[in-house]
């Protein structure tokens, strides 16, 4: 039976090594947790407004597309148990600089996102105390993460399955109420009574037309982002052979019951242009139903969804961090593990930088205008990290045909549903052309990717990124022996 050598870092036995405390309960919930963020909390209110009833068939195309992205992520890190996370595969598949782009690209994906939710926090705490300066509640939620963060891995997964428990009772909750109201023939405001045949009475599914539509997955895609944070955990998982796939194909029911059933629901109650773009529709819907209490809870609600989403970008960039500096790509203090055994250093470095957000509330006029260009721009950043995922893919199934015939967990469509992703990558990055607030944080993008390309140049002289590209090579030459001996 052919052996594959995959690994392109020294032997384990000299590596620092992450301690698999993850059980399968906080696998699952934190998978739930980065497919629930703020973006359906606070932004669905807009999308209706922009694409009516047919955003229902965005989040469902959105939802779809990205399975099959973690369907591919999750055969790609089983078939290799020593690969920690993706950037390890795309390093490993795609060469050295993939890892290096990989993973300082996500890296900046969860800086810009948790600094986003980081001004959230801040803006939903000024609803109980609006004479707080804002920057005081972002600079003290990230002391509060940095301390769950340094305890414990397991620490960490237990603040993400009672941020994402909170989240899973809102939706439910939301959806007994909205559904009751259904049955009873509730009135809205306009006296339109709530039914399900408000979904189409008034201009069909599609009222908007074609760029409405388009409009919709403009700003859905960003209630998306995280929903591969479960690929971070391979490492710290318990059993991940087993609870990896557990967690990836409970996706579709996820994006049903949690984003798809809870808008429908939402429409039925309320028609759709009577959705206020700037007002959370869970808010306004518990409000609807006469339950006094509605803004606080939800606020408290959403508070938590955006806490959960900073801690989940620290838990990321932390760990991307540590992988970093094993591949020689990254200072090596920050592969140093605490006794609990977490990359304290690359925690830290991490957490300076989310203290942009205190500065930013403390400088700022334009809150909103900032929240707006640097969420935009985590969503084009994540799309590069799904297309790396789909084309590291795309070269396993050449180079390694052995492993995937042995695979337990097989992607769906293989290579050609891989090629129909890339595509809808493109439309995304299209449809982020169409609105000039969006353009914007698109333009600034390559910025980026250019100042990476030269860090690159510079580094990879280095003699163990030297070699690492051998290694890399050998690994090739090997595989295509393997893989034409397979064939025959």
């Amino acid at each position: 039976m052919t052996q594959w050598k995959t690994n392109t870092r020294p032997a384990p036995n000299a590596q620092p090594h992450l301690a698999r405390s993850l059980s399968n309960r906080h696998i699952q919930l934190i998978a739930i947790g980065g497919a629930i963020g703020t973006g359906l909390f606070m932004g669905s209110g807009k999308t209706i407004s922009l694409a009516g009833p047919s955003v229902i068939f965005v989040y469902m195309i959105i939802g779809f597309m990205l399975f099959f992205v973690m369907r591919a992520m999750g055969e790609l890190l089983l078939s290799n148990l020593d690969y920690k996370s993706f950037s390890d595969f795309a390093g490993d598949l795609l060469g050295p600089w993939a890892g290096f782009f990989t993973s300082w690209t996500y890296w900046l994906c969860w800086i810009v996102t948790a600094i986003a939710e980081l001004i959230a926090i801040a803006l939903y705490t000024s609803f109980w105390w609006p004479d707080l300066p804002l920057w005081i509640p972002a600079f003290g939620a990230v002391l509060i993460l940095l301390g769950f963060n340094l305890t414990s891995v397991k620490a960490f997964g237990e603040t993400e399955f009672w941020f994402a428990l909170i989240k899973i009772v809102a939706i439910v909750t939301l959806i007994i109420v909205g559904l009751v109201m259904v049955f009873t023939k509730f009135q809205s405001p306009g006296g339109t009574p709530a039914s399900l045949s408000n979904l189409w009475n008034d201009g069909g599914m599609f009222p908007t037309g074609p760029m409405g539509f388009i409009a919709g997955f403009q700003l859905s895609v960003f209630a998306f982002l995280g929903v591969e944070l479960v690929g971070t955990t391979a490492a710290e998982a318990q059993h991940p052979e087993k609870n990896l796939p557990k967690a990836i194909n409970s996706i579709p029911i996820r994006i049903m019951l949690f984003y798809v059933l809870a808008l429908i629901v939402i429409m039925a109650v309320t028609p759709w242009r009577e959705v206020t773009a700037d007002v959370s529709p869970f808010v306004a819907m518990f409000a609807l139903a006469g339950l006094g209490a509605a803004a606080a809870v939800i606020n408290f609600v959403v508070l938590t969804s955006a806490t959960s989403s900073a801690n989940s970008g620290l838990y990321s960039t932390s760990r991307m961090l540590f992988g970093l500096s094993i591949e020689g790509t990254a200072p090596g203090r920050f592969q140093r593990l605490s006794r609990h055994r977490v990359p304290a250093n690359a925690l830290l470095f991490s957490c300076m930088f989310l203290l942009v957000s205190a500065v930013l509330l403390y400088a700022s006029s334009s809150i909103i205008a900032v929240f707006t260009v640097v969420t935009t721009m985590a969503s084009v950043l994540f799309i590069f990290v799904w297309a790396i995922i789909v084309v590291s893919y795309i070269v396993y199934r050449r180079r390694r045909p052995g492993l995937h015939t042995a695979s337990k967990f097989k992607m769906p469509g293989g290579v050609y549903m891989c090629y129909i992703l890339l595509a809808f990558f493109v439309f995304l990055i299209w449809a982020l052309t169409q609105k000039a607030d969006t353009l914007q944080a698109l333009l600034i993008t390559p910025v980026w990717f250019i100042g990476l390309g030269i860090v690159w140049l510079i580094i990879r002289r280095r003699p163990e990124l030297v070699a690492h590209k051998e290694l890399y090579r050998a690994n090739v030459r090997a595989d295509k022996a393997s893989a034409l001996a397979f064939r025959r």
